[in-house]
């Protein structure tokens, strides 16, 4: 269905049926999109195992839309690239580069592993 297919922006909500969760996390996977997703559910041990399965980048459990600048937020596969929010999105504008410095008086042998 279309539906299942696109990002939908707006206040919609599609239902589709499923077996078990098995079913449920190739349905919710057989997307091109990945921003975020919903779980309901009273079993914790089932919440956490969808929330790593499923291919978004936001999964909310017994909520929806709760966001937080402190909290990464992105999406997976042509849902965006990177993640705006927390410190995911400083690292993109970040390089690392190791920097060592001897205060020694004399020269070290500088073939000698340290």
């Amino acid at each position: 269905m279309r539906i299942a297919q696109e990002e939908v922006f707006g206040p919609v909500l599609a239902v589709i049926p499923f077996k078990d969760e098995e079913e449920a996390i190739a349905i919710g996977n057989d997307v091109v999109f990945g921003l975020a997703a919903g779980v309901w559910t009273q079993d914790i041990r089932r919440a956490l195992t969808l929330a790593d399965r499923i291919q978004a980048g936001t999964v909310w459990i017994n909520t929806y839309r709760a966001v937080s600048y402190m909290s990464p937020f992105g999406g997976y596969k042509r849902s965006g690239i990177g993640r705006e929010n927390g410190q995911e999105a400083i690292r993109e504008f970040m390089q690392t580069k190791s920097v060592w410095i001897s205060t020694a008086s004399e020269v070290p042998n500088p073939f000698v592993m340290r």
